[in-house]
């Protein structure tokens, strides 16, 4: 049995933290300035310029790329051969509290109902799985408020397919507009149960931009449904264009025969994410 040390939990956990609020992942930088050299809506263009240029200043300066800096949401791989030789959930957390303290980043977390905030961005959203291996796999996630309060879960009849799928997401994209601070990633969860759809939604924004679904039915599906939410013309902040939407990732589980649950979790164009494995 491997050991893995709090300590070490902790420091990797706080690193993340900081690092994933000021450096944009390369593939969504990638995207970004592959929308901007093909729009040509001079506002949507300038918007693209600006968002380049937030991410190079986050870069030089150290600040976040942007005010929200979001719930701590984490998604946690431990192998069925290592354990951890403290409180798992306290290591993150106390990452948690020292990442967004020492990197002067905003506490977003609150009491549900008094809005006391809780003073150190804690407890962190934490979803674990064991998986075969010595090793443990800490992917972070920072998940603004304005974009997921776009988010939305339903359970659709069986019968309503692809096609009813399609007509959900789209329109939540539609109704959503400028909200969640487009371009956008979609993470769309299809399948499991009411709160699983949603997990393995949210867990799909942690694909790569240009990556490829190993599927090429769903890969098909996520181009599709890509296309047509770009056709809605919402654009960059909602000023218009060609890209509304950066990515469409999907994942898919088995389902009840007599349900079909529909995850859409909206990621904004600040897709923030890191991952470590100790």
């Amino acid at each position: 049995m491997r050991m893995i040390q709090p300590a070490d939990i902790t420091e990797a956990v706080a690193r993340m933290c900081i690092s994933a609020n000021v450096n944009l992942p390369e593939d969504v930088h990638r995207a970004l300035q592959a929308a901007y050299e093909r729009e040509d809506a001079p506002a949507a263009k300038e918007i693209f310029r600006q968002l380049l240029e937030n991410a190079e200043l986050a870069k030089n300066t150290g600040l976040a790329l942007c005010q929200d800096t979001g719930l701590a949401v984490f998604f946690v791989e431990l192998g069925q051969d290592a354990a951890v030789a403290g409180n798992l959930v306290e290591a993150i957390n106390e990452g948690v509290r020292r990442g967004y303290k020492d990197g002067f980043l905003r506490n977003s977390s609150c009491d549900p109902l008094t809005r006391e905030n809780t003073g150190d961005n804690t407890p962190a959203i934490i979803h674990t799985d064991v998986v075969p291996g010595d090793k443990l796999k800490i992917t972070f996630m920072a998940k603004g408020g304005g974009s997921e309060n776009m988010s939305r879960v339903t359970m659709l009849a069986p019968a309503q397919g692809w096609e009813g799928i399609k007509k959900f997401v789209v329109q939540r994209v539609a109704e959503a507009g400028p909200n969640p601070c487009p371009p956008t990633i979609i993470g769309l969860g299809v399948g499991g149960t009411f709160e699983h759809a949603a997990k393995i939604s949210k867990r799909a924004l942690g694909r790569a931009l240009d990556d490829v679904h190993p599927d090429p039915k769903v890969a098909a599906l996520e181009q599709e449904l890509l296309d047509e939410i770009n056709a809605l013309g919402i654009g960059p902040m909602g000023m218009g264009g060609k890209t509304t939407c950066l990515a469409v990732k999907i994942a898919l589980e088995p389902c009840h025969i007599a349900s079909l649950p529909v995850a859409v979790n909206v990621q904004c164009h600040s897709a923030r994410h890191e991952e470590v494995v100790l």
